[in-house]
């Protein structure tokens, strides 16, 4: 607007300016207020509420979405996810303070029945027996109630995934394995009668096929002729796993079938390395008594010390033990 007076316009004054006037202009009229207040209640209807005292208003939820990872659903299984993880945490803490240490593992000894435990005390680990005094410990440390048999166990230092390591052979036992062995015979013609005629209990040739492909096997023993071995490559995979296949190494591949069921009959036993370069093989039954175990055993050593390849240039026997079927074992000297 113009003053009518000087015909000019008024000097606007600053913004800053301005607002010092307008504080200044309130906090007098605040003191006036005051000092003409009569009761303190009135005193305090012109004071000022400090910010602290004032209501606050809470700030508004966040939204909730109809999907995904703010939705209800999500949220609620958030909070119980992190629920069952704080239990189990919990649950571990707790479990930790209380956990005792764990239990010393206890010996074959400790572990085993009361007579097995008796018989081993008869028993001094850290000697070393010869093979009649390892053998009467067998004996009398036998103590089911079957007849129960005798073991060898010979650890050779070989390599069996090496072929010409791989120790194989068979042996003829002077006593007899105190089993009855079931003898088939595979064979034609006259080498039926031949075989029957020799003590075979099972001889044929159609008849023992058709035992095969139906999967049934009435014997321990399987005898042949080399013409008709390649008849029986079909069954490898059913007579291989059991040790029943033919084989010129264990003399159940011959020309003579009478001389091999006759071994078959006294006593003829195969024996071959293991995995771990071990062999194991039974030598007769407790019943059989020291002597005639004593004559197997060593018909058994020494077969096998003749049977050392040529290529093994370290130590061939590594120890020889002696057990009984479920006892204690026993350590033969070399």
């Amino acid at each position: 607007m113009v003053d009518k007076k000087t015909g000019l316009k008024p000097k606007t004054k600053a913004p800053r300016a301005q607002k010092l006037e307008a504080s200044k202009k309130k906090l007098v009229e605040d003191k006036t207020k005051e000092e003409q207040a009569t009761t303190p209640s009135e005193a305090k209807m012109g004071v000022l509420i400090p910010s602290s005292e004032l209501l606050v208003t809470a700030e508004p939820e966040a939204q909730l979405a109809k999907a995904g990872r703010r939705s209800p659903k999500a949220l609620k299984e958030l909070e119980e996810q992190q629920a069952k993880e704080a239990r189990k945490a919990a649950k571990a803490d707790v479990g930790a303070a209380i956990k005792k240490p764990a239990p010393k593992p206890r010996s074959r000894v400790e572990r085993a029945g009361k007579k097995y435990r008796e018989a081993a005390k008869l028993i001094d680990k850290d000697k070393a027996y010869n093979l009649v005094e390892a053998l009467e410990l067998a004996v009398k440390t036998s103590t089911v109630k079957f007849d129960a048999t005798v073991e060898l166990h010979v650890n050779l230092g070989v390599d069996p995934k090496m072929a010409d390591q791989n120790v194989r052979d068979s042996v003829t036992l002077p006593a007899g394995t105190g089993k009855a062995l079931r003898i088939a015979v595979f064979a034609e013609g006259d080498g039926v009668a031949k075989a029957k005629a020799a003590g075979a209990d099972i001889a044929g040739e159609a008849d023992l096929l058709a035992q095969l492909d139906k999967e049934e096997i009435n014997f321990d023993v399987l005898i042949t002729s080399p013409s008709l071995m390649a008849r029986l490559g079909k069954y490898a995979k059913l007579l291989g796993p059991k040790g029943l296949m033919p084989n010129p190494k264990s003399g159940t591949i011959t020309t003579d079938i009478p001389k091999a069921i006759k071994e078959a009959k006294a006593g003829r036993v195969e024996y071959r390395v293991d995995q771990a370069g071990i062999i194991h093989l039974g030598v007769g039954k407790v019943s059989f008594g020291v002597q005639k175990l004593n004559q197997n055993a060593d018909a058994v050593l020494s077969n096998i010390r003749a049977a050392k390849p040529s290529s093994l240039k370290g130590i061939y026997v590594n120890s020889i033990y002696v057990t009984t079927s479920m006892g204690p074992s026993i350590k033969v000297a070399l």
